[in-house]
Formats: structure tokens, C-alpha cells, sequence
């Protein structure tokens, strides 16, 4: 589902519960290491190098439901999806429509990604 445009290019978004994420969810919402664990999205490198994206700078994932911009990190996922733990930020991007299962879909939608 890898496709380029002049915004950026489109990936695959994936999201799920972290240990950080849920240490910090224990801290409350509201507290630094919630935020921290929750407001950062995880890359392959060689699309991190390939989107001219730092360890560390700035990305913009846009969807049909919304844009956030979050720090960026290199991780161990396969080319091609973008990582966001459960939080806040990613809420953003997630679609309300829940296919009649009362749950919207937090994994395989398409965001497109560029440097922020």
C-alpha cells in the first residue's frame, strides 16, 4: 500500500498498547511520562531515510480523519508502517466508523507520512 505523492508518502498505520503506555496511563493522562510514551511514532529506517525523516525530528501523519505531528523514532517494523501506542494522538487518525462492531479500527489504516 506503499504510495507517493507530493504531500509525503502513504503507509500503514498500526497501534497497540506499550509497556511505557501503560506505565505512564497508571500516572494519569495528564502526566509527562504518559505523553511521552504516547505522543511518538515508531518507523522502519530505511523509510525514515528514504522520507529524508531523523531519528528523533519531526513527523506529520495525516488520514481521512485527521493530522498529527509527533517525534519520530527508528524501530524494528517492517517497511511500510508507522507505529502510534494508544493515546490521544492517535485517536486523531483513527476513523469513527466501527464497521457495526462498536470499535473503530486501529490497525491497517493508511496515513501518509512526511517530515513535519
Amino acid at each position: 500500500m506503499n504510495g507517493r505523492s507530493a504531500l509525503g508518502e502513504s503507509l500503514t498505520l498500526i497501534t497497540g498498547r506499550t509497556r511505557e503506555q501503560g506505565i505512564g496511563m497508571h500516572k494519569g493522562k495528564a502526566s509527562t511520562e504518559y505523553r511521552r510514551a504516547t505522543e511518538r511514532a515508531e518507523m522502519n529506517a530505511d523509510d525514515m531515510a528514504r522520507l529524508l525523516i531523523q531519528d528523533g525530528g519531526r513527523v506529520r501523519l495525516r488520514s481521512a480523519a485527521g493530522e498529527v505531528e509527533l517525534p519520530a523514532h527508528a524501530g524494528s517494523l517492517p517497511p511500510g508502517l508507522v507505529f502510534v501506542p494508544m493515546g490521544a494522538s492517535v485517536n486523531v487518525l483513527v476513523e469513527a466508523e466501527t464497521q457495526g462492531t462498536g470499535m473503530p479500527s486501529f490497525k491497517g489504516s493508511s496515513v501518509t507520512v512526511e517530515p513535519a
